[in-house]
């Protein structure tokens, strides 16, 4: 009719739909983990860009760079940062050079909460069975994947 395959229209064709689920069932596997740490996923990946930042900050760990980090807006991001500030795990303190600039940093908590992670998430990879070289496969895959999307638009 169109010149497209027959099967191309069906849900299961689709690699869009293909990678939602796939992204629904990480996080799901994930949540009794976080669930343990008090953090939702969203919060949970706030967490791994700032302890990244804790080692190898950039010039300005913002929450605009936080938000280019995570392709994420403000509008979400604000209150997963609040959230995190009350829980004492994250400050935030508006740049004296411009206050519109909201500089990020972890508390000692914040800090200490790395190294709970760390047991729990090996202990959630040695559960699934998952063969750790597929894993790294299929995310090179992925950043691939990503960055030729990226590059279109």
């Amino acid at each position: 009719m169109n010149g497209l395959p027959d099967d191309s229209l069906k849900l299961d064709s689709q690699l869009c739909f293909k990678l939602y689920a796939a992204s629904r069932a990480v996080i799901r596997a994930y949540k009794p983990m976080l669930d343990q740490l008090g953090l939702t996923y969203p919060q949970y990946l706030v967490m791994l860009v700032l302890w990244e930042w804790q080692d190898r900050a950039p010039e300005q760990p913002t929450v605009k760079a936080l938000g280019e980090r995570l392709a994420l807006d403000s509008g979400t991001l604000t209150p997963l940062l609040k959230r995190l500030e009350q829980l004492q795990w994250v400050q935030r303190q508006r740049s004296t050079r411009d206050e519109r600039e909201v500089h990020l940093g972890l508390t000692t908590q914040g800090q200490a909460l790395r190294e709970q992670v760390g047991p729990l998430k090996a202990r959630l990879l040695c559960d699934s069975g998952v063969d750790l070289d597929r894993l790294n496969d299929l995310r090179n895959g992925l950043d691939h994947l990503l960055g030729q999307i990226k590059a279109l638009t």
